[in-house]
């Protein structure tokens, strides 16, 4: 068997190729377009289908893997990921067929990134890295995934049935590699070291274990939850999605290049999200949330420059925007994922990174926002008042991670080694 201190990288790897399949699509949204003659009403349908199946199957997936285990929960999803790819490829023309492709890339998505995040994160030696090492796994994938679709469906013949061939290759291999990855979670799980070390049974056991099947989780009943973590959640994808969807549709008019820059976009955009990511785990350890601040402080900045942007449809001014709106999703990320780290009980932590990202995907629907305001804002208007609301949020974390006591909560999963970054803030 593996050992542990290195069995996350086959996580963090199943993680990289659910990712790929998941944004692999955003990109290839223009050719649909152009080669289905699609209106902006079944685009819009087309990507909600995705986080329609993507959101029950993190809520149902987290809580459901810290029972049973992680590896019989992510694993059949792992290799569904590569089969939604097949049917993409198989029914390139066939509206019906696209939409239950999506259904089922939200869907493994779903399953795969709450499970596996608290999988990477329990197999980690180094408690402080293990919210980063999830974090880049997911987004390397969001990375990679949608330049190399995009690429293909620009230079390469069959464009809407070449750009999936590499994720299932890559799918199938993840699965493969993700077989012998330890359990962490679960009643088989837990049971092994009660065998080995029989722990004294106390009155407050049977309180705790009935706390950790309680929904919604107890970690994500409590106050700073909602006051600290949630504020920021919606902005990490809400500020990537502004980047690689909308963008390159504001910036660019509908011609031969469009799925090349917009798979630019989305290439540069989760790249700086992975280079920043080192930097917010050291902020993360001097003080707590503080990824979260500065994060939402580079979502402003990036917002505000859009504003003008998109007034003055500037290619140029447009990567400048999506680095900065990569170095708040990067951030925030890892912020978010730390602290869920910090608050979640041993038998609830697949449960509260599945409710933690839930929320962040709340934000794919920034750009229908954006398409609902621009009528009475107009362009550049809505992107000004979406950098006035993101400044509002970095404001009040300022405040609230100021003010507010910030002790872990009893049961959480620190361990040895990081106890130092569980007390400060």
């Amino acid at each position: 068997m593996p050992q542990p201190s290195r069995s996350w990288r086959r996580v963090a790897l199943a993680m990289f190729a659910v990712g790929w399949g998941a944004n692999q699509f955003s990109p290839l949204l223009i050719e649909y377009r152009h080669a289905l003659s699609l209106g902006a009403g079944v685009l819009a349908g087309l990507f909600a289908i995705y986080a329609a199946t993507l959101i029950p199957g993190l809520l149902i997936g987290g809580p459901v893997s810290d029972r049973i285990g992680r590896r019989p929960v992510v694993l059949p999803f792992v290799v569904a990921s590569p089969v939604a790819s097949l049917l993409l490829m198989l029914g390139p023309r066939s509206l019906p067929v696209i939409a239950a492709g999506r259904a089922l890339a939200g869907l493994c998505s779903g399953v795969v990134f709450g499970s596996a995040t608290a999988w990477v994160q329990e197999l980690s030696d180094d408690p402080a890295a293990s919210a980063r090492r999830s974090a880049v796994a997911l987004s390397a994938g969001f990375a990679v995934g949608p330049a190399v679709a995009a690429t293909l469906a620009e230079w390469a013949p069959h464009p809407l049935v070449l750009p999936y061939l590499p994720h299932v290759i890559i799918g199938l291999l993840a699965a493969l590699f993700l077989w012998p990855a330890p359990e962490t979670a679960g009643r088989a799980h837990r049971a092994a070291p009660a065998l080995a070390t029989p722990a004294p049974a106390t009155a407050a056991e049977p309180d705790r274990a009935a706390q950790s099947r309680r929904w919604p989780p107890r970690a994500v009943r409590t106050a700073r939850f909602w006051l600290a973590i949630a504020p920021a959640a919606p902005w990490v994808f809400a500020i990537a999605s502004l980047a690689f969807v909308v963008l390159p549709e504001e910036v660019t008019k509908a011609g031969h290049l469009s799925v090349g820059f917009a798979g630019l976009m989305t290439a540069i955009a989760v790249a700086s999200g992975i280079a920043i990511q080192p930097v917010a785990r050291r902020l993360e350890t001097r003080r707590r949330l503080a990824g979260n601040l500065s994060g939402l402080i580079c979502a402003t900045a990036g917002l505000a420059l859009a504003a003008v942007v998109v007034a003055v449809s500037s290619r140029p001014g447009a990567v400048v925007c999506a680095v900065l709106c990569g170095l708040a999703y990067g951030q925030c990320l890892v912020s978010g994922l730390r602290e869920c780290e910090r608050l979640a009980g041993r038998r609830e932590h697949g449960a509260v990174v599945a409710c933690y990202y839930a929320l962040t995907y709340v934000g794919f629907g920034a750009p229908y926002l954006v398409d609902g305001l621009n009528g009475p804002l107009g362009r550049s208007g809505t992107f000004a008042a979406l950098a006035v609301l993101a400044a509002l949020c970095a404001a009040w974390t300022a405040w609230y991670t100021r003010t507010a006591p910030s002790r872990p909560a009893r049961g959480g999963i620190a361990r040895a080694g990081s106890s130092q970054s569980l007390t400060q803030g």
